[in-house]
């Protein structure tokens, strides 16, 4: 990351009507409230990135109420790097308001060479954290996350795992991320039979991506277990952004790990320029409706978003202003995404 110690960004005084745009919703059968948006480190907080950009999306995030920060060990690159620079911003910009913050970490793709950094083992997931927290200089996390399910290490030992880690004080909640709707029934199980509650799940969900909706939603509604959507926008398919060509700064283009060019076919194409036509009409870009149309559901408790620019954060709030569809704008999504 392109670090300057003499950051000309002047000293961070959060805005102080910054809770008045923000809506919060009760995650699951706890006591936490979580910000209907809230903000992923993903990308663009690696050591290539720009450190004054990084620093001022933290900083228009916490203004506009967001205060859930999500990060993951092998965020970057390389990995581990998000951590490192969110840890930077955090005692420059955040240490007196820690207690404003919902900091989560995750722990469960491969992190560091060998039989012991990846997966889903006790001996992983205490290490892992015990690095986490030393490169973002915290004493703990508020939420701490198994990022995947592991089929060769028993479910019990790494639900035992994230007991230890809350018992240890190094986690307040545990959750769990992209895990089925049958071993998420039977993690929430063991961890209730321990304790410790599962507070939340992350999965991947948008309108393109609906695999929580064979099962997942409902276990979640019946175990009282929050979920926050990441991925909301199809790694920007869902935005106007390629309904005019391929932008240099896009993800397609700069990152072809997670997008590429040749998966936005003319076809796909008109669906989103239709769907774009209909969040027009409800006076939305077609971002703003995609984050609302997840929010619609109340077992939703929070859309997980990732952002290059820091005005794009004011643009994802914005969709607050209006989560409620007509029974006709629905019918016609269905359409369109089933066409």
């Amino acid at each position: 990351m392109k670090i300057n110690d003499l950051d000309p960004l002047m000293p961070y005084q959060p805005k102080e009507n910054r809770y008045e745009s923000m809506k919060f919703r009760r995650c699951g059968k706890s006591g936490l409230d979580l910000p209907l948006i809230s903000l992923g480190l993903w990308h663009n907080f690696g050591h290539s990135d720009d450190f004054r950009n990084a620093r001022s999306i933290l900083r228009t995030a916490f203004d506009l109420g967001i205060t859930h920060f999500d990060l993951a060990n092998n965020y970057g690159p390389p990995y581990g790097a998000a951590e490192e620079n969110f840890g930077r911003i955090f005692h420059k910009d955040f240490k007196p308001l820690r207690d404003e913050l919902l900091i989560s970490s995750k722990a469960g793709w491969d992190m560091w060479p060998g039989p012991y950094g990846n997966f889903g083992s006790k001996k992983y997931l205490v290490a892992s954290l015990d690095q986490s927290l030393r490169r973002m200089g915290l004493d703990y996390v508020d939420i701490f996350y198994h990022h995947r399910p592991d089929p060769d290490t028993p479910l019990e030992e790494t639900m035992a795992a994230l007991d230890l880690i809350v018992r240890q004080g190094k986690a307040l909640y545990v959750g769990i991320s992209q895990y089925n709707a049958a071993d998420t029934a039977r993690a929430s199980k063991l961890l209730k039979d321990m304790g410790t509650p599962c507070l939340i799940h992350q999965p991947r969900y948008s309108m393109m991506d609906r695999w929580v909706e064979e099962g997942l939603l409902d276990v979640l509604d019946t175990e009282g277990i929050g979920a926050i959507a990441f991925s909301p926008l199809e790694q920007g398919i869902l935005t106007n952004k390629y309904l005019k060509g391929f932008p240099e700064d896009s993800r397609a283009v700069r990152d072809g790990r997670y997008l590429q060019t040749d998966k936005i076919t003319p076809e796909l194409l008109s669906t989103v320029e239709q769907l774009n036509a209909l969040a027009e009409n409800r006076g939305q870009s077609l971002a703003q409706m995609a984050i609302a149309w997840l929010l619609k559901d109340p077992r939703i408790t929070s859309v997980l978003v990732g952002v290059s620019k820091a005005e794009q954060l004011k643009d994802n709030v914005n969709s607050l202003q209006a989560l409620d569809f007509s029974e006709q704008e629905l019918k016609k999504i269905e359409e369109l995404l089933q066409a």
